[in-house]
């Protein structure tokens, strides 16, 4: 029989997205990780820095806790994006040593208070929410940015997977995923021209 420990569990949670977060940067240069991917920039270490600010935000601001960082890039005058990218003079160790920390101080707080904690969130309205309810809205924001590393990952150099060494996909060489990818191109253009 296991225990049931909300809190645990959730902190669990997040800390898996964290970690599948943080593996995709692994391996990758310096211009991989920063390479814009998609039409609207995202890049690997843009949503490791994204996220350090949302958890210093959600985890400290939020409580009182100040986190001893940067400048929060979701608040004041910073550009649009701006914590979406690192600058050439902000070094990936930088930018993983800030996730890192602020992590560390989320976790200070996920530990120090009960799930029914009220926080103020900065910002915005700047309404009230329990601890419990930004635990799952970070767990959420952590696994979709953890999703849109695994597409920017797999677009630069075919990793894919939740863990090193895969994990999570269906058994296959380079030329099954060939065809079942153009499998799936044949039924689209199938389902395109309709019955």
């Amino acid at each position: 029989m296991t225990g049931f420990d909300p809190k645990a569990d959730l902190h669990r949670c997040l800390q898996d997205a964290r970690e599948v977060l943080l593996w995709k940067l692994e391996g990758l240069s310096e211009y991989d990780v920063r390479r814009p991917m998609t039409p609207t920039g995202t890049n690997l270490l843009g949503l490791v820095k994204h996220l350090a600010g949302a958890e210093a935000a959600y985890f400290g601001a939020a409580f009182g806790r100040p986190f001893d960082g940067p400048p929060l890039w979701i608040a004041g005058e910073a550009e649009p994006n701006a914590d979406m990218w690192a600058t050439a003079d902000e070094t990936r160790e930088q930018i993983v040593d800030l996730y890192r920390r602020a992590w560390a101080h989320s976790d200070a707080t996920i530990e120090s208070l009960p799930l029914d904690a009220v926080g103020r969130v900065p910002g915005g309205d700047g309404r009230e929410l329990t601890l419990h309810r930004i635990l799952v809205h970070m767990i959420g924001e952590t696994h979709r940015h953890a999703g849109h590393a695994d597409v920017v990952r797999e677009l630069i150099d075919g990793a894919v997977g939740q863990r090193d060494g895969g994990g999570n996909m269906a058994p296959g060489d380079s030329a099954w995923w060939q065809n079942y990818r153009n499998r799936l191109e044949r039924v689209a253009k199938q389902a395109d021209r309709g019955p």
